[in-house]
């Protein structure tokens, strides 16, 4: 028989950047969300405000602690900031991949391609895992028969995701299911998970240009058992 899940640990990517230059940002600061990043922000906590999320944690950088701002004024709720969660490292960070331009096209760049199932151009998958892992999982504790929600990063919650459906890491960045402002849910029944859920309260606010993941907005959310 099926047990009914006890505890949810939502994970929130962050809205929309405004980032004019086509720059890799990852770690850097000064990236901020754009007007429609903040209306991204606002309709997800819109949709989320009514769930039983008792506990917040956000990665430290500006475009994620922008976007769990309004869900933590509309449910009361004081912001933990996580190290944890934080976007990957990448040695592509600063280069530029818009507006015609494509680090990737420089030949001096290609001798970081070497093992993308590493990966070799950054932090390595289980290394991610690993700490968002663990961050989930203290989230899953402090929120015991409640919900709790992070907010992170397209890669990290990908990555995490993969690992919890025993997925290879292996894997065309386009095709990651986790655009702007989409939530996915680990549901656990006590320690153990036991559903991973999938779905985009913003979905109708998501550019054309930026929807890379098969999901339509106007779909069910997609779910699977680990």
């Amino acid at each position: 028989m099926t047990q009914t899940p006890d505890t949810t640990v939502h994970l929130l990517r962050h809205g929309e950047v405004y980032n004019p230059d086509g720059v890799l940002y990852g770690r850097r600061d000064g990236f901020h969300l754009s007007e429609l990043g903040v209306k991204m922000a606002e309709k997800a906590a819109a949709t989320l405000k009514e769930r039983d999320i008792v506990h917040l944690r956000s990665s430290p950088l500006e475009r994620a602690q922008e976007t769990i701002r309004p869900l933590a004024d509309a449910r009361g709720l004081e912001v933990l900031l996580d190290e944890r969660v934080i976007e990957s490292t990448n040695k592509f960070e600063g280069m530029r991949f818009g507006h015609g331009e494509n680090a990737l096209r420089d030949p001096r760049t290609w001798r970081l391609l070497w093992n993308p199932l590493r990966p070799s151009w950054g932090e390595p998958y289980k290394q991610v895992v690993a700490r968002m892992k663990a961050a989930i999982i203290d989230a899953r504790d402090v929120s015991r028969g409640h919900e709790a929600l992070i907010v992170s990063h397209q890669l990290p919650i990908w990555i995490t995701r993969l690992a919890a459906e025993h997925r290879s890491f292996l894997h065309d960045p386009r095709s990651r299911q986790c655009t702007l402002c989409s939530v996915t849910s680990f549901h656990f029944v006590g320690d153990r998970l036991a559903q991973v859920s999938y779905s985009e309260p913003a979905g109708d606010l998501i550019p054309v240009a930026d929807r890379k993941a098969p999901f339509s907005a106007g779909g069910a959310p997609e779910e699977r058992r680990p």
